[in-house]
């Protein structure tokens, strides 16, 4: 027994020798995009080669539909779906290792209602705190759910609607859940807030203890958007929340709700991501013929205007998948598989390449490694830096727009009816 328990003891300091030796640094990736929130990992060792048999750790089938990222925390996995045509809402909690689902709880009822083809009803990516997992649904319901799928509370005081659907996820900071509604007006008056602007768009902050409203931002004149909000620490330590919408990009204090700033941003129905870098905020804008890359400086305070506007880009604008900010630039790939590498303290184009095929979810980055998957599920590689190189193709042959979660070493794909473990083998 005693050398038993030696032989033990040695190969644990073995295994942990080997991991400090390669570097190995698990992360949890809590949110849409990851702990940045801009689709970027800090691990190494992440695969970069697979296909629907080749360096699988598991396939796990998932009932009804969703295109709701994936969420990792520890040994759980997280994602929602929507059964019985979008009236049940669940959320599914997956053990990490063996792809088992350890829980999946229908939290509540909802009337489907008004959407885009391309929308679900279970689209926003859920957060946690890892300790309990916050959900939306398509009719704007909220709710908690501790690790072993109880239910901490339900929130459905906001009622969401607007002309594409729900499309935003709500994130994390300190105790406050918070998340951006900016839809439009029901029928008939269905240009309210979708062809002109309106003063209903707004950000919502609950507790995320209890799910009570803790303050309520608005945003001005504005229109329709699905974009997800970023976390901005200024030099000088303060934190802005800096969310965009159609026509504006916004700051705002984040323990009260106040808008601290609001810079003109023409153009409906955005998509893409807030992602920051070097004091600026990149996003999209210009629906309806102008499609641009813009570059907000941050900081300031009232109606900027455009005056902190750094630079435009109407280069291969995307209007779904996001950015991906890898000092000194901006990468971006569109809906119709054009992808660019752009200097990212001025706009200028390095390169732009077509992958091929077309693209809903938001690329992620490990390693100086570039992941772009497409609608089709064939996930292209690329080498990070100024000259355009592909390192792989991987084809998984599934349906696709849920973006990639990276953690522990492994990647996280979800497609029309499952999720898929790749690993490096």
């Amino acid at each position: 027994m005693e050398a038993m328990n030696r032989n033990l003891l040695v190969s644990i300091a073995v295994a942990f020798a080997l991991l400090a030796a390669t570097g190995v640094r698990a992360e949890n990736w809590p949110c849409f995009r990851g702990p940045t929130r801009q689709g970027n990992s800090t691990e190494s060792g992440i695969p970069i080669e697979w296909n629907a048999t080749k360096n699988i750790a598991w396939k796990t089938s998932i009932p009804g539909e969703g295109w709701s990222s994936p969420i990792v925390w520890n040994d759980r996995v997280f994602l929602t779906s929507a059964t019985d045509d979008g009236t049940g809402c669940h959320v599914l909690a997956l053990d990490r290792n063996t792809g088992n689902v350890v829980w999946d709880k229908e939290v509540f009822r909802e009337v489907p209602g008004h959407k885009q083809q391309r929308n679900g009803y279970a689209t926003p990516t859920p957060c946690t705190d890892g300790e309990h997992v916050f959900a939306v649904f398509g009719d704007g319901s909220f709710v908690a759910l501790d690790f072993d799928g109880n239910v901490a509370w339900v929130n459905r005081d906001f009622p969401f609607y607007g002309e594409h659907g729900l499309g935003t996820s709500p994130l994390l900071w300190k105790n406050l859940l918070i998340m951006t509604r900016d839809g439009s007006g029901r029928p008939p008056n269905t240009g309210d807030g979708w062809h002109t602007a309106w003063d209903q768009a707004r950000i919502l902050a609950l507790d995320k203890s209890t799910g009570k409203l803790v303050w309520e931002a608005k945003r001005g004149m504005s229109r329709i958007a699905h974009v997800v909000p970023n976390i901005w620490t200024a030099p000088d330590g303060h934190q802005e929340l800096i969310s965009g919408a159609g026509d504006v990009v916004q700051g705002f204090e984040l323990k009260s709700g106040e808008r601290l700033w609001t810079s003109k941003n023409i153009g409906e129905g955005v998509v893409p991501s807030i992602v920051l870098g070097d004091g600026v905020a990149f996003t999209a804008s210009g629906w309806g013929g102008r499609e641009s890359i813009k570059a907000f400086r941050l900081g300031g305070h009232g109606d900027l205007g455009e005056s902190n506007l750094v630079w435009e880009q109407h280069k291969g604008a995307s209007k779904i998948p996001s950015y991906l900010f890898l000092s000194p630039y901006l990468y971006t790939i569109n809906e119709g598989g054009i992808a660019q590498c752009l200097k990212a303290d001025s706009g200028e184009v390095v390169w732009q390449e077509r992958i091929g095929g077309n693209f809903s979810a938001s690329p992620v980055a490990a390693e100086n490694h570039i992941y772009f998957l497409s609608d089709a599920g064939e996930t292209t590689v690329i080498e990070a830096g100024p000259e355009f190189k592909v390192l792989a193709r991987n084809a998984l042959n599934e349906r696709c727009q849920a973006s990639i979660a990276i953690s522990s070493q492994h990647l996280f794909i979800r497609t029309l009816s499952a999720l898929w473990c790749v690993e490096k083998k």
